[in-house]
């Protein structure tokens, strides 16, 4: 069952003021120890070590407690204690419902990823540090890796009006989101790649009737995504509908700045997916499947097609080895073309802000949250915190490290991994090719392979680093909460889809021009 979502700006506005009158009252009981300089080293004595919590999304692993092996593990390279709890992502929503319960009770994590633009009210009301002049002289290395074109956009984005840095922001030059399809079903049933809408239905329509997994069963899945219309952004790309994650984006459409999810390219790109659904060529759960369960199908071998990271594929391909004994091939699905239309998959430069940091008067937590930021910025500890702990996350063999595959239920949850924000494809591809050891190639090379097959098929939307700020005063637009039913009811058949256009009205009417004039101002700006 999908959690409800908080009012999010409304909330966050009031927990944040909550949490600056508690951040004010404080006292400062720690050892008192000296600031750090700039590229110290992160080796510090055992009595100077500073334990943060730090929150970053977790999708199943263990968390981080005192004096386990990754604290440890931390706390060696990194010369900060990191302590987790276990906080469920599952698409943000879980992970939102508890970062807005921890600062309610002013229990604010000492850093933490925001999400859905929750960083712009916490920066306005003071909850989050100011980090404009801490970074050049305590973190160095996130200025040096971070461009400076990036920071000129962040500090144009400061929702207080000031030209600020409140958060570190994630930055990717490649597409990492695609559209992918078992490539071995394919061959099975001997169909080709898909290259129109029209072969991409009739391989859906393979998949869903000739038994391509081979059980005998009628029970394969020929695609389907997740909870809130997430996570199928295969379905809308070939419409040319600018989204990422499910959630709809800005794009230029007819000449100007537009929302995606009200232009005639979504109305089209529904109506497509209700007709999928009716047929039976779409997992009839889609719309109720929260992560876990969504990946749980794909693991036991019954999903033809979906959503997600193309280098990722090996997770999904060694569960299902694992877990059926089937070593499949999971390849990028190209845009099937649609008379038309000009489709892409989105491809954000500008990713979501990846850190903030707790505004305290506790200067040794604040001294020890950017201490902890410069030394995972550092490239140098970037390919051992890709690694974890040795015998938990990987191993050694012949003189080569190894990453091991997943297991939840005895690897703790790798929470610092500044790769992943700060991304290029020679480098993430690398990193998966030299830490892969030779019975896990099979599947990780798929991962290497699919990077580079992706870019062929992206495009960087306009609305690239546009700030949540445009949303201010319209928490139900920016959690997508009209979009989210009208798109539901349409895919299921509950509502026709002459409905979208009540829905364009509805979402007009409640915030929809205000905000549209937000963001075309911005990107206005922006262009210059």
């Amino acid at each position: 069952m999908a959690i409800k979502k908080l009012g999010l700006l409304a909330l966050t506005g009031a927990l944040a003021a909550s949490v600056i009158t508690g951040c004010s009252s404080n006292k400062d009981t720690s050892t008192a120890s000296s600031s750090p300089v700039a590229g110290q080293s992160a080796a510090p004595k055992a009595e100077e070590i500073v334990d943060l919590e730090v929150w970053d999304g977790n999708n199943g692993f263990k968390p981080i407690t005192k004096g386990s092996k990754l604290y440890e593990f931390y706390k060696e390279k990194l010369g900060v204690g990191v302590i987790q709890p276990y906080v469920e992502w599952n698409g943000g929503t879980n992970y939102l419902n508890q970062l807005n319960l921890k600062i309610a009770a002013n229990e604010m994590p000492d850093m933490f990823q925001p999400v859905q633009g929750i960083e712009d009210s916490l920066a306005k009301n003071g909850a989050i540090a100011d980090l404009t002049d801490l970074l050049p002289k305590y973190a160095p290395n996130v200025m040096q890796v971070i461009p400076k074109e990036v920071w000129d956009v962040v500090k144009a984005n400061d929702p207080t009006g000031q030209g600020r840095i409140y958060y570190i922001p994630g930055i990717l030059d490649y597409g990492r989101e695609t559209g992918l399809i078992r490539k071995d079903w394919l061959d099975k049933l001997g169909l080709q790649m898909p290259k129109t809408q029209d072969d991409y239905v009739k391989v859906l329509e393979a998949f869903r009737d000739k038994d391509p997994n081979g059980n005998g069963v009628k029970d394969e899945l020929p695609t389907g995504g997740r909870e809130q219309a997430a996570w199928m952004d295969h379905l809308f790309a070939m419409y040319g509908v600018a989204m990422f994650e499910g959630k709809p984006d800005w794009d230029v459409y007819d000449g100007k700045l537009t929302y995606s999810a009200v232009t005639p390219n979504m109305k089209a790109a529904l109506e497509f997916a209700a007709k999928l659904y009716k047929e039976g060529l779409m997992d009839k759960e889609s719309l109720l499947n929260n992560k876990a369960k969504w990946e749980g199908k794909n693991d036991s071998n019954l999903v033809g097609n979906y959503f997600h990271w193309e280098e990722s594929v090996f997770e999904r391909l060694e569960n299902i080895n694992k877990n059926k004994g089937v070593k499949g091939d999971y390849s990028v699905l190209p845009i099937p073309e649609l008379s038309g239309y000009k489709g892409f998959y989105t491809l954000k430069k500008m990713q979501p802000p990846a850190w903030v940091v707790k505004n305290t008067k506790d200067q040794t937590k604040l001294m020890a949250s950017l201490k902890l930021l410069n030394n995972m910025y550092d490239k140098k500890n970037w390919n051992t915190l890709f690694l974890g702990v040795e015998g938990m996350h990987y191993t050694m063999k012949d003189g080569k490290a190894t990453k091991l595959p997943e297991d939840k239920s005895t690897q703790e949850n790798l929470a610092i991994n500044p790769y992943l924000y700060v991304a290029t494809a020679d480098f993430s591809a690398e990193l998966y090719k030299s830490t892969t050891s030779e019975d896990r190639k099979w599947a990780v090379d798929q991962g290497i392979r699919n990077i580079q097959e992706a870019q062929k098929y992206v495009k960087v939307i306009a609305g690239d680093g546009m700030p949540a700020s445009v949303y201010d005063g319209f928490a139900d637009i920016n959690n997508r909460t009209l979009y989210v039913e009208y798109a539901t009811k349409i895919i299921l058949g509950q509502y026709p889809i002459s409905k979208f256009d009540e829905f364009v009205d509805k979402w007009n009417k409640s915030g929809g021009e205000e905000v549209t004039k937000r963001a075309r101002d911005w990107y206005a700006k922006v262009k210059k």
